[in-house]
């Protein structure tokens, strides 16, 4: 597997490495030296955002035989034959040395808005301390040939965009943070609104920085991660 991973992407190690070096960074596991990132950001979009019935445990009174004879009968999941409302997108990116998670509802995900994202990261610190971001080779996070707003941005602002390898985002640990997050704002909702689900959404975030160490939290990110 590691064999075809670094034949479709010829720079799979290096990037392995340099991201590995930046989460040693924020773990304090290395001595930081001039140059390098003091802040180490992990960043990506959640979603799409759909307005449907999600699957998740709740309280409900039981049923079969158990059941309450004179008790009305549950009532069915919504059916969502048709979405006119469109989806959303969260930009989310995780600290890990403060664990602290941030997040953005959009209405779209392309470049101008992962670029909007990213200033804001960069407002959270000093201009003259050197921040990373780590995200994955999604087309929008990448400076092209048409288009070099990332890289002229970043390095106009003192930050680097470090790439994860091809088909390597689980070594993006926001993705554990994702995990989450969809247990505790979205598992056994039926919101009928993305003004309802994002603040949801936004509330959980508030929730899980006040109690990171949590223990339900803990369990389930330390479950999921793999980085």
């Amino acid at each position: 597997m590691k064999t075809w991973k670094t034949s479709r992407d010829p720079d799979y190690a290096a990037k392995k490495a340099r991201v590995e070096h930046l989460y040693a960074l924020a773990d304090g596991k290395v001595v930081l030296e001039e140059g390098e990132p003091e802040v180490v950001f992990r960043l990506d979009e959640f979603g799409p955002l759909n307005l449907q019935p999600h699957p998740g445990r709740q309280w409900a009174e039981g049923g079969g035989k158990g059941k309450d004879p004179d008790r009305e009968p549950r009532p069915r999941r919504r059916v969502t034959y048709t979405r006119p409302h469109g989806v959303r997108h969260l930009f989310a990116a995780y600290d890990l040395a403060k664990d602290q998670l941030y997040g953005h509802v959009k209405k779209t995900k392309n470049r101008s808005k992962f670029l909007e994202f990213c200033r804001y990261l960069r407002s959270l610190h000093p201009a003259d301390v050197r921040i990373a971001i780590i995200c994955d080779n999604y087309s929008p996070h990448l400076t092209t040939k048409r288009c070099r707003r990332v890289g002229t941005w970043a390095a106009a602002n003192n930050v680097e965009i470090a790439c994860t390898p091809t088909s390597s985002s689980w070594l993006n640990r926001i993705e554990a943070q994702f995990t989450a997050l969809r247990h505790f704002a979205l598992d056994g909702t039926d919101h009928l609104s993305h003004k309802a689900q994002g603040s949801m959404i936004r509330r959980c975030i508030i929730w899980r920085n006040k109690h990171a160490a949590d223990h339900r939290l803990r369990t389930i990110v330390n479950k999921a991660n793999v980085a």
